[in-house]
């Protein structure tokens, strides 16, 4: 049997020993938008819980607009040029306009991505520029939310007549689902802010996971954040599994993400009837799969259809590499994934151990396995698991000693997946 997994820009295939079952969780969609552009055009005319786009921009001078930024393949150069065409007509000045490359603590933007994110025409003509979340003097003090979490935001937001983000929505390893609030904080948010969020008060939280929203505490706390700055319109879309748009949920920023959410949730989740006894998955490819660190949303989601003790095998290109300086010193140092877990439960927050926190969390009760090409190989040794050279070796590896019969769950599209065991599970999930 043969499957092909999503890998870098080209995939990877896989081929599978007989004598076991396998259960393929596609990465199941909603059909494309026959016309995706005029759904825009409807979406920003008649938002939902709000004024069209036109007659909120009206008398305004400034605009600030947070995007995604390289990590994510949210279709800006779709919607962008629908919102700035409303902007100019209510009289929005161009040189009003600003476009925050909403990073968080990843890293900036080049040239050259900017161009892909954006597009040529808006690269030229707009204002473009990288969010910095370690030069705290270029945010804003809020206040802190109700939990005591300093509310840092980019003063250029902050400071705008008019605050929009466009983003997608998708499953998320901590948050539930991406889009709406997350283009504020961590998006634009300082560092300050964003290790507070990534605590182990958060982290730990079991409700704090792909598909959950109800109850989850990190979702209340970014829902705040974003009230606190003022998130005036949302622009979201939900994309199909050729990355097309499939929905398009515009306006009011909580009930038109809350919106997107439902739809979502209700094409993309697949249930097991039980857990799996080994899992393997991928992140998703290009561009999710550019690093390690981005890679881990791979494991985090397949950690809820495999049995405790099981086996997880991870493909993923990781052409860049590890990850952010931060991270890249943290890999190589970190000991076993509990020794781990314990020696940050009581110390200050660093940058980027909330990934390695959430993957400790799933070695800890699973056993990992690694195709990871571009890690270098002296990151191997402190890997929570082994780590192969090619994929026949490390999908050997996998099924040694599991017995014939054997459930095994294959993911393509890894954290594209929605997947759940057992139908108890599906609680947790936005319905």
């Amino acid at each position: 049997m043969r499957v092909d997994f999503a890998f870098g820009s080209e995939g990877l295939p896989i081929e599978l020993p007989a004598g076991y079952r396998y259960r393929v969780l596609e990465a199941r969609s909603a059909t494309p938008l026959a016309d995706s552009a005029q759904a825009i055009e409807d979406a920003l005319d008649a938002p939902i819980g709000t004024k069209g786009l036109r007659e909120l921009a009206f008398g305004k001078s400034s605009a600030a607009i947070s995007v995604c930024d390289i990590t994510r393949p949210a279709p800006n150069r779709q919607t962008l040029p629908s919102l700035l065409r409303r902007l100019q007509e209510a009289g929005v000045p161009r040189e009003g306009v600003t476009i925050l490359i909403a990073t968080g603590l990843h890293r900036p933007a080049t040239a050259e991505e900017i161009e892909l994110i954006v597009g040529p025409e808006i690269a030229r003509n707009y204002r473009v520029v990288n969010h910095d979340a370690r030069q705290l003097s270029e945010h804003r003090l809020l206040g802190n939310t109700a939990s005591g979490t300093p509310v840092y935001v980019d003063e250029r937001f902050v400071s705008a007549g008019l605050r929009l983000t466009l983003g997608f929505i998708e499953p998320h390893l901590m948050l539930g689902f991406s889009g709406g609030r997350k283009l504020v904080a961590p998006g634009l948010a300082a560092q300050e802010t964003i290790k507070v969020l990534h605590s182990p008060k958060f982290m730990r939280d079991a409700r704090a996971v792909e598909g959950s929203v109800e109850d989850n505490p990190l979702h209340r706390e970014l829902l705040e954040i974003a009230r606190m700055a003022r998130q005036d319109f949302i622009l979201d879309v939900a994309l199909a599994r050729d990355r097309r748009i499939a929905g398009v949920f515009a306006g009011h920023a909580e009930q038109a993400h809350a919106e997107g959410m439902r739809f979502v949730s209700r094409v993309m989740l697949e249930q097991l009837p039980g857990p799996a006894d080994a899992v393997i998955t991928s992140s998703a490819g290009y561009p999710l799969d550019l690093t390690f660190y981005q890679a881990i949303k791979g494991i985090t989601a397949a950690q809820h259809i495999v049995k405790p003790g099981g086996r997880i095998l991870l493909v993923a290109e990781c052409r860049e590499g590890a990850g952010a300086a931060e991270f890249r010193d943290m890999l190589k140092w970190t000991p076993s994934c509990s020794e781990f877990l314990q020696r940050i439960g009581g110390t200050p927050v660093v940058v980027d151990q909330w990934q390695l926190e959430k993957l400790a969390l799933v070695a800890r009760r699973a056993e990992v396995l690694f195709y990871t090409p571009g890690l270098p190989a002296d990151y191997h040794e402190t890997l929570w698991g082994k780590a192969f050279g090619n994929a026949e070796a490390a999908v050997k590896a996998l099924f040694e000693g599991l017995p014939a019969g054997a459930t095994v769950a294959l993911v393509p599209e890894g954290p594209y997946v929605l997947a759940k065991a057992e139908a108890a599970e599906a609680a947790e999930v936005l319905v």
